[in-house]
C-alpha cells in the first residue's frame, strides 16, 4: 500500500499521477483539512474535494479545482442578493458541500462523511482527512488574522505574512486509520504541496509527525520549490515567514526528522549534492507537472526511488 500526504493543487496533480502508476486500490491519501471552513452555512473541505474530484475524474482540468463543466448561477445570484461571493463555488460543486453538511448534521464524523462521499463518486482509493477535529490554518498579516482561504482566495495572497499557526491542532487527534496507514505503508510520499499550509497542518496534529519518524517505510518528498521560487502559489512567502530558507534546503529542514529522500528539480542538482547526507538522500529529475504524462512520470520516479533506497538500506542493514 502506498501512502501519500497531500494538499493543494500540486498535491492533487501528484495524486493523479499516482493513480496512473499504481492500482487505485493500493493508494491511501491523507489530506490536509486546515483550509476547511463554513460557507453559506455549508461545510467546505477544499483539499478533500479536490482529491475526490481528481480520483473520480470529475475535476476541472482548466481550473485545477472544482467540477468539470460547472456553472456559477447560484454564486451570481447570491452576489446580487448581497451575500459574500469571493469563494467560487460552482452549481455542481454545491452538491458535494450539501451532502457533506447533511452527513455531518446526522452525526457522522468527517472521516465517515468523506468515506461515504468517495464511495458515491466511485473512488477506489482510500481518502482520509488528517483529523476529525477542526484544525484551522491562520495567517497573521498586518491587516489582521486571516483564514487560509481569505488570504489565498479573497486577498490573492498579496498580504505580508508575519506568521502562520494551526488553531486547534494541539487538541486534535489523527483521524482513524491515519497512524496505521503510515506505519504499514510500503512507501510514504509527501506530495509537492506547500510545506507550510498544506503539509504543515497535517504534521501539526499530535502523533502524525512521530508516526512518520518511526515508520519502516521510506519517506520520500517531492519539492514544491525550484531554485528560490515556488512552482506555484505563495509557498515562498509562507516559508520565509516561518524562517525556512526558500530552497530545497528549506524543504529538507521542514521535514528533517523523518525525511529519507528528497526529489528535487534537475536545475537544483548542485544544491541537492550539498544537502545530501547519511540521513538524507536526494534525487534530481524534472518535477514539473505540465501534462498528465508528467504527473505519471513523476509518480513512477518517486515510487522507484522509494523502492531503490529501501533496498539499499536493507542491504546495508544485512551486512
Amino acid at each position: 500500500m502506498i501512502c501519500v500526504l497531500t494538499g493543494g493543487t500540486g498535491g492533487a496533480k501528484f495524486v493523479d499521477g499516482l493513480r496512473r502508476a499504481v492500482p487505485e486500490e493500493q493508494l491511501t491519501v491523507i489530506v490536509n483539512t486546515g483550509d476547511d471552513s463554513s460557507w453559506w452555512g455549508l461545510s467546505i473541505s477544499p483539499d478533500i474535494d479536490s482529491i475526490i474530484y481528481m480520483l473520480s475524474g470529475a475535476i476541472s482540468t482548466e481550473r485545477g479545482w472544482g467540477v468539470r463543466g460547472d456553472t456559477f448561477h447560484c454564486l451570481q445570484t447570491m452576489k446580487k442578493l448581497g451575500e459574500p461571493a469571493w469563494f467560487s463555488i460552482g452549481d455542481r460543486d454545491l452538491a458535494m458541500h450539501l451532502l457533506r453538511t447533511q452527513l455531518l448534521l446526522k452525526g457522522n464524523t468527517l472521516s465517515e462523511a468523506t468515506h461515504e462521499i468517495a464511495n458515491r463518486f466511485g473512488v477506489r482509493s482510500r481518502v482520509l482527512p488528517m483529523s476529525n477535529q477542526p484544525v484551522r490554518t491562520i495567517i497573521e498579516t498586518p491587516a489582521g488574522e486571516l483564514s487560509f482561504e481569505e488570504y489565498f482566495v479573497k486577498r490573492r495572497y498579496q498580504d505580508q505574512v508575519i506568521s502562520v499557526r494551526f488553531e486547534g491542532a494541539p487538541n486534535a487527534k489523527p483521524a482513524p486509520g491515519v497512524l496505521d496507514v503510515i506505519a504499514s505503508a510500503e512507501a510514504v510520499l509527501i506530495a509537492p504541496s506547500n510545506p507550510v499550509t498544506s503539509i504543515g497542518p497535517i504534521l501539526a496534529v499530535p502523533g502524525i509527525r512521530e508516526a512518520l519518524t518511526s515508520t519502516s517505510a521510506m519517506v520520500v518528498a517531492v519539492s514544491p520549490i525550484v531554485g528560490e521560487n515556488a512552482v506555484s502559489g505563495p509557498a515562498a512567502n509562507l516559508m520565509a515567514a516561518q524562517r525556512l530558507e526558500v530552497s530545497i534546503r528549506g524543504i529538507a529542514t521542514a521535514y528533517a526528522d523523518f525525511l529519507d529522500v528528497l526529489l528535487a528539480h534537475t536545475s537544483d542538482a548542485d544544491a541537492a549534492l550539498e544537502i545530501r547526507s547519511d540521513r538524507l538522500q536526494t534525487h534530481c529529475t524534472n518535477i514539473l507537472m505540465n501534462t498528465i504524462e508528467d504527473r505519471a512520470r513523476l509518480a513512477r520516479t518517486a515510487l522507484s526511488v522509494s523502492c531503490r533506497e529501501a533496498s539499499t538500506v536493507g542491504a546495508a542493514e544485512g551486512q
